[in-house]
């Protein structure tokens, strides 16, 4: 089975993404296409980069996925294709596969070089669509670009511990659909940066000697934070919580609350992409 996933920031009101697919299946009939999210910020490099990291590990290894955000082609960004993890991703030179690359080594990078087999008119995408086909096909990525050794970074994707060690910087790079809010700050750097000590959540420098607008415990999932047995989980919904979600990242969140009538992590502690998280260690 070949499989191409769509990631891109082209929404579902216009025809972009249909005709997209239309493209995918007149190149490769036999293709399964999957949409993993057409909903991406326009031009939003770190939130797409957040999306491929946390949904590619779903599909099974050979998959192609397109990501079409910020993809046009031009005198700072060519096109790229990757092979890493043994799946491939084609994108732009934007920084996306960034997050991608700090984790696990690419086996093989190519620079796209197949502008001036396609027609006069073809778009990016069509670059996109011939190259993730060739590869979907068992092609390989000489055929279709020059190898190169490096990609693009995204240095916000990168959160920063302090150099006495007390502390890590991170920032926003994505807020969900139920209003989460998912900092840059991994799992992985979390633990080596603790060393088993207690820590503090900073969610506002401004306010940070307010302990009211700090957390102290990263839970495991959601409900751990009912820990009382004498109060019902519903006691709960409300209250802020941490947990490093599935894709291995820091999240705040808010209890079981709907942001469509009531609030959110992000509306109701007033956290937006970009801003600072902190965890401080004592």
């Amino acid at each position: 089975m070949s499989i191409i996933t769509l990631t891109t920031d082209y929404g579902l009101k216009d025809h972009f993404v249909g005709a997209l697919k239309g493209k995918l299946l007149t190149e490769f009939s036999d293709a399964k296409i999957i949409d993993i999210s057409h909903q991406i910020d326009p031009f939003n490099t770190a939130e797409a980069s957040y999306i491929i990291g946390a949904s590619y590990a779903n599909f099974p290894k050979g998959t192609v996925h397109i990501i079409g955000v910020d993809a046009e082609k031009n005198k700072e960004n060519q096109h790229l294709a990757m092979q890493w993890n043994d799946h491939f991703f084609v994108c732009a030179d934007n920084g996306i596969l960034s997050m991608l690359s700090q984790k696990i080594v690419p086996q093989k990078i190519v620079a796209i070089n197949i502008h001036d087999r396609l027609p006069v008119d073809a778009t990016d995408l069509d670059v996109f669509v011939t190259v993730a086909c060739h590869l979907a096909k068992g092609g390989l990525l000489n055929v279709i670009g020059k190898e190169i050794q490096s990609i693009k970074q995204i240095t916000e994707l990168q959160a920063v511990v302090a150099s006495d060690g007390n502390s890590i910087k991170g920032s926003v790079i994505y807020i969900d659909h139920f209003g989460n809010v998912v900092t840059n700050i991994s799992k992985k750097k979390f633990i080596a940066a603790a060393k088993g000590r207690p820590y503090e959540i900073i969610l506002n420098e401004k306010r940070r000697q307010q302990d009211r607008n700090n957390i102290k415990n990263i839970w495991p999932k959601y409900s751990d934070i009912a820990i009382s047995e004498k109060y019902p989980i519903k006691n709960y919904e409300g209250d802020k919580l941490a947990i490093f979600n599935e894709a291995g990242f820091l999240e705040i969140a808010i209890f079981r609350s709907n942001p469509n009538n009531v609030g959110s992590a992000s509306s109701l502690l007033g956290i937006g992409y970009r801003d600072v998280i902190s965890i401080v260690f004592f």
